[in-house]
């Protein structure tokens, strides 16, 4: 007669503990051209250009040049003129300041932020405050306390926000807005190129606010309390209280087409 088996007591190890990071360096201070395999330090100045295999990690960062990250860039303030561009997150804890361009090939968040110039995102933008731009934004999403914008944008996804204010300058998309106050408003073009038919173009597939002000401006659907129609704006369909309308404004369903070969309208 052959023993009984009991089934296989499981292990009472515990798995290995993950070997603890690396300390961060006192300060580093990079000029000309550089090339890391990664950074970790309290502060790290560059002036020129300076390439990172890996990830930086930092407290305070500055740079005034071409910097390139390969992995995530993580810091409690960053600050960058010239060119910034990310192969993963950026995560950063208080300020992100950008002048020239931005390009993250993940998503992105911040305290608090001022891009100016060209700004490419593939992820998410998150900021906890205020959100401030100047020159032309492209990401999928947007989610910020405050957003302020001149310039032209590119957002397909949700915009949430608590105040959404965008001086648009050039040809522009957005998805869906939800704020508690919405301001679009498109510039006028010049009256020669008026005159030629020029105008510039901004669509947006939804608003959902407390108070909308629309300008130049096409939306889809519109749902607020209060609902200001500037001049040249148009709206398919619409729930609430229209309390000022441009003559030029319109509502409903409206198709456009192209005006014949060598005619202008």
């Amino acid at each position: 007669m052959s023993a009984s088996t009991s089934p296989p007591r499981p292990s009472s190890a515990t798995p290995a503990a993950a070997p603890p990071a690396a300390p961060l360096e006192g300060a580093i201070f990079d000029r000309g051209i550089v090339s890391r395999d990664t950074v970790r330090a309290r502060t790290w100045e560059l002036h020129g250009t300076g390439k990172v295999l890996g990830a930086a990690t930092v407290v305070d960062l500055t740079a005034q040049g071409t910097l390139v990250v390969g992995g995530a860039l993580a810091a409690d303030r960053a600050s960058a003129r010239g060119t910034l561009e990310v192969g993963g997150p950026i995560e950063i804890r208080s300020s992100l300041s950008v002048g020239g361009r931005l390009r993250a090939a993940g998503a992105v968040h911040a305290a608090e932020s001022e891009l100016v110039g060209s700004t490419t995102i593939a992820g998410e933008l998150r900021v906890d405050r205020a959100l401030r731009v100047r020159g032309s934004l492209s990401a999928p999403a947007l989610w910020a306390g405050q957003v302020s914008l001149r310039g032209n944008a590119r957002v397909p996804g949700t915009i949430s926000a608590h105040d959404v204010s965008m001086d648009l300058e050039g040809d522009s998309a957005l998805g869906a807005i939800e704020a508690g106050s919405v301001r679009l408003v498109a510039r006028a073009p010049h009256p020669v190129a008026r005159l030629l038919g020029h105008r510039i173009s901004v669509s947006v597939e939804r608003v959902e606010a407390e108070t909308a002000e629309l300008t130049a401006v096409d939306v889809r659907f519109v749902r607020a309390k209060r609902i200001t129609l500037g001049r040249d704006s148009h709206v398919g369909a619409l729930e609430g209280t229209v309390v000022r309308s441009h003559p030029s404004s319109r509502i409903g369903p409206e198709s456009r087409s192209p005006p014949p070969p060598g005619l202008s309208r």
